[in-house]
């Protein structure tokens, strides 16, 4: 049986406009110019306004003749029983040509003069990691087959330098991509092949081989001797410091025993550091700041950092072909498409620059009210003067979601006087001491890291008694609050930071 119900449902969606401006939140100012330049070639009704200041008259002058002619237009056509859309009826062509909101854009945040050095970045060229061990394969006594299968066994190498798959594994991979039946007894035997490629240690297999094979280049000493015996039959002991065992089982000396400690610690872990691509690490390091914060004549400035970001314009000449397009009565099918397709590019166009205006403006209030919350940090530089603040905090203050100051607050970064620092690192929680007086997060962290830094090393503290010595300056933390924070500062347990 059927039952037809009249139900009244009220939902909220977002535009595409919406949804331009929340990613276009997302993007630090790194990445932005690169993400005008994708629009751009995307786009041609958007362009680089490079001439700005001399032509800003003349825009004017241009548009408002343009905005005359259109009026002019539309009173000849008002009646000519055309049917359009409702996008066309609502058409104006001064809608894309008001130069003194979309092409200025950029000026509210502008932090840079024609007179500034803009120096570029230099591209740092390099090779990756697999092609620096991938140039050794000659050195090693192959055939083209082997060598094939090396260079196939490289690639599954990760770049930390350790090959994670089990040869299993690969020889179905190269069974399936190559048509070729490899054993994993001939697997085994090309890969140690590999494994004498430099850097020592590189296409281990776990931890404990990767330092046994580094220590197998090393010069045969009593210490060398005595380091390999730990990893090889006391490789559990060891991860858990438990140096008595260790020291019983070897029966050896204390002082033996800690010489062959430190050649241990001596050792790289992840080989395939030293030789990733180093264009990728260049990059990984570097941080464009998206605000910029000054001292000058004893009070801060606040600007954001636009120098990278070009200005944009909408195209003259794709405003004229609207206007010369634009639909009658006796206009074509044909002319009516071309119509729709140059009025779709300039609604991008202008949206896109509206979508970077909102997202100027939205960067620049939230980044101010976030200095005005912690403004004697930002005034003194005393990592001590952070006070507790959260998403909501702020979301609070600036009237827009916790969600949108998310993005905000997402892959930016500051430059203070005091140094460069991530938008992240001001929110952190709140505690309250003893006192009734609300310390941050951050501030805990610091006080918990200097005393692990002070505690003996020879019996360190655990994160029972760590609580107790925070409880007594004054600060009531729960055990598995200061193992959170521990791991967050990437502390080991009170174990593992035991030392000889």
């Amino acid at each position: 049986m059927l039952d037809q119900k009249l139900l009244l449902k009220q939902q909220q969606k977002l535009s595409p406009q919406q949804i331009q401006v929340i990613k276009m939140l997302e993007i630090p100012t790194m990445e932005l110019d690169t993400r005008i330049k994708e629009e751009i070639e995307a786009n041609p009704a958007l362009e680089v306004d490079d001439n700005n200041d001399d032509n800003e008259e003349q825009e004017k002058i241009d548009s408002n003749e343009n905005t005359s002619d259109s009026d002019n237009y539309d009173d000849d056509n008002s009646d000519d029983g055309l049917t359009s859309t409702d996008d066309n009826k609502e058409f104006d062509i001064d809608d894309y040509f008001d130069e003194d909101e979309y092409s200025n854009y950029k000026y509210s945040a502008n932090n840079s003069s024609p007179d500034d050095d803009r120096k570029e970045i230099p591209f740092s060229g390099g090779n990756s990691f697999q092609e620096n061990l991938k140039s050794q394969l000659g050195l090693l006594d192959l055939s083209d087959e082997e060598l094939s299968i090396a260079d196939f066994i490289i690639g599954n190498i990760d770049e930390d330098g350790y090959l994670r798959r089990d040869l299993e594994s690969i020889s179905d991979d190269i069974l399936l991509l190559q048509n070729n039946t490899v054993s994993v007894e001939e697997l085994q035997r090309i890969l140690s092949a590999i494994q004498t490629l430099d850097p020592a240690g590189i296409g281990a297999t776990s931890l404990q081989e990767c330092l046994i094979l580094q220590l197998d280049r090393k010069q045969r000493t009593p210490e060398t001797v005595t380091a390999k015996a730990i990893l090889k039959d006391f490789y559990e002991e060891f991860t858990k410091k438990h140096f008595d065992k260790i020291q019983q089982g070897l029966e050896i000396e204390e002082e033996d025993l800690k010489a062959a400690m430190d050649v241990i610690l001596k050792l790289n872990p992840k080989p395939g550091n030293g030789t990733a691509d180093s264009y990728a690490k260049t990059i990984n390091q570097t941080i464009i700041p998206d605000f910029n914060l000054e001292n000058i004549n004893n009070e801060m400035i606040l600007s954001l950092n636009s120098r990278n970001v070009p200005n944009l314009k909408v195209s003259r000449t794709y405003v004229n072909m609207l206007q010369e397009y634009k639909p009658t009565q006796k206009s074509s099918s044909k002319e009516r498409e071309a119509f729709d397709f140059i009025k779709q590019k300039l609604d991008s166009a202008k949206w896109f620059i509206d979508a970077i205006n909102q997202r100027n403006n939205t960067l620049l209030s939230t980044m101010q009210v976030i200095f005005d919350f912690q403004k004697e940090f930002f005034t003194t530089g005393d990592e001590a003067k952070l006070k507790p603040m959260i998403l909501k905090d702020i979301a609070d203050r600036t009237g827009l979601d916790i969600s949108t100051i998310s993005r905000v607050a997402n892959s930016k970064h500051i430059q203070t006087p005091y140094g460069v620092y991530s938008l992240k690192y001001f929110f952190s929680e709140g505690l309250q001491t003893e006192s009734g007086e609300e310390a941050s997060s951050r501030q805990i962290k610091q006080i918990l890291q200097d005393t692990i830094a002070e505690e003996d090393k020879k019996k360190p503290y655990t994160d029972e008694q760590l609580a107790a010595v925070l409880k007594e300056k004054g600060f009531i933390i729960a055990r598995r609050t200061i193992a959170k924070y521990r791991e967050q500062l990437g502390l080991p347990v009170g174990r593992l930071r035991k030392e000889l």
